[in-house]
This record gives C-alpha cells, structure tokens and sequence, in this order.
C-alpha cells in the first residue's frame, strides 16, 4: 500500500498541483485561514486514488468541520486523513516550502504515512514499526546531538500563549529558532535532524496524522503541553514537545513546562 500512496501522491503533485503554482488566487475560509483552487483539485483528486488503494473513511483538510467529525466517527478501523497542501500561504507566495500530507490510520493513530514537497522533491514517508525515510534514505540524517544551549529549534510562535510566545522568544534556551509555515515538514525536518526541537501550540488531525508517525520511526520523542501521553491530548487542537533525541527531548520538555506555569 506505501507503494501505491506514493505513486498516487507523486501524480496529484505533478498533474494538479505545480500547474498552478503561482497561478492561482487564494481565498479566505470562515476560520479565517487561505486555500486555492489547487487545495481543492488536490484533495478530490486524492480522494479519488486512496480509496482506490484502500476503501475507508476519509477525511481532507477542505471539508467542512461537520465532514470532518463525521469521516472521523466512521473511521475508527481504518481512516485516511489528507492535507492537500499544508502551506497554502508559501504555496501562494512561491516560497517553495509546502506538502502534500497523507495518513492512513487506525484507532486515532497514523500506521502510514507520506508527506511529499514536490518543490523539491523531498518524499517522506513511515510504516508502523517499519522505519521512516526520505528518498528512500534511512532517517535520520544528521547524528550528531547539540545540547539543548545550541539546539535549532522549530517553533510556530503565534500559536503560542502570548506571554509565553514572548519569553520563548527573548529568553530562548536554545541557539537558533525557525519556522516557515507547514506542520507537515516540521516533522518531517525534525526526523530528519535539520531540527532538534519542535514546539507547536496546537495541531488538527491532518497537520500531525503523517508527521507524528515519521518522526517516531526515526526515533523521535513527543508529548502534549499537560500529558505525556502525546495521543492523550485534544484531537482537534493537539500541542507538540518534540525532540530527535531522547535525552535533548527530557531537557526541552521540562523547560517548556516550567516557563508556561510561570
């Protein structure tokens, strides 16, 4: 089935979606966030080829919030949860730095997962206790572990609670901090290693489905802000600690906890 999902991913990106490429007009959704006309082709389209993979309940980032909740009742035993494009913005603005995202899960959890930036061609992808790769490369890629005091991190700062956002900011436990706008390859770099940390304030099914699954098989660690039972969480607004490293995420864990109480 991985096979197939990557085929199919690797289609929609090359016959719907980098046509339009800087071609398209965004538009405003009633939460207020963008998508295009390519967010929509993308996702029929790859509704259409999943359940010709595998028949089940699927739920797409550009349906309605009832659709969604309603895909994802019927979806306990087996549910793909797509995000077109994650990075409609970078996609409209021509930063080359968007996803393809597709899960298949079981029980509320991704057992595959493919995550695709046709910019660059950088296909990631992960089985349940089968690995994680990019291009077919073992992750991660980069060994080497910083301390926390020179770690790269990754962190979405306007999801964050103001105050915290601002002594993240000021006062940062790490060296350097990063964030371009799509969930997706936030997991995925973080798996990889270009991260060591990753901070987010709050996730919904299809920013995490895929991107969890990755970073675990290449022996990553995550929580929640209060549990750390990472799937413990919300399901529509789940908070990310995450760390490659298991020793890097302790450290980074702990000092998120203690300066958002403070």
């Amino acid at each position: 089935m991985l096979e197939d999902v990557i085929a199919a991913v690797k289609e929609v990106a090359q016959q719907v979606i980098m046509p339009r490429y800087l071609k398209v007009d965004r538009q405003l959704k009633a939460d207020g966030s963008f998508f295009t006309e390519a967010d929509v082709a993308a996702q029929n389209a790859l509704l259409d080829k999943l359940q010709k993979i595998r028949p089940a309940a699927a739920m797409g980032e550009e349906m309605t919030k009832q659709e969604q909740e309603a895909q994802w009742i019927k979806g306990n035993t087996g549910l793909w949860s797509i995000d077109p494009i994650d990075g409609t913005s970078n996609f409209f603005n021509g930063l080359p730095y968007f996803a393809i995202s597709v899960a298949f899960m079981e029980q509320g959890k991704g057992v595959l997962g493919v995550i695709y930036n046709p910019a660059t061609d950088e296909m990631f992808y992960a089985t349940q206790d089968g690995g994680a790769f990019l291009n077919g490369i073992a992750l991660p890629l980069k060994r080497y572990v910083p301390t926390l005091s020179s770690a790269m991190a990754n962190i979405d700062l306007k999801r964050l609670d103001r105050r915290f956002a601002a002594k993240v900011a000021a006062y940062p436990p790490f060296a350097s901090q990063r964030n371009y706008g799509a969930c997706a390859l936030e997991w995925c770099y973080t798996a990889a290693g270009y991260f060591d940390l990753y901070l987010h304030g709050g996730q919904k099914p299809w920013d995490y489905a895929a991107g969890s699954l990755i970073l675990k098989e290449a022996g990553g660690s995550m929580c929640g802000f209060d549990d750390d039972d990472y799937w413990a969480g919300s399901l529509w607004h789940r908070s990310v600690i995450a760390a490659l490293d298991p020793g890097l995420f302790i450290q980074w864990r702990d000092w998120v906890r203690a300066n958002r109480k403070e």
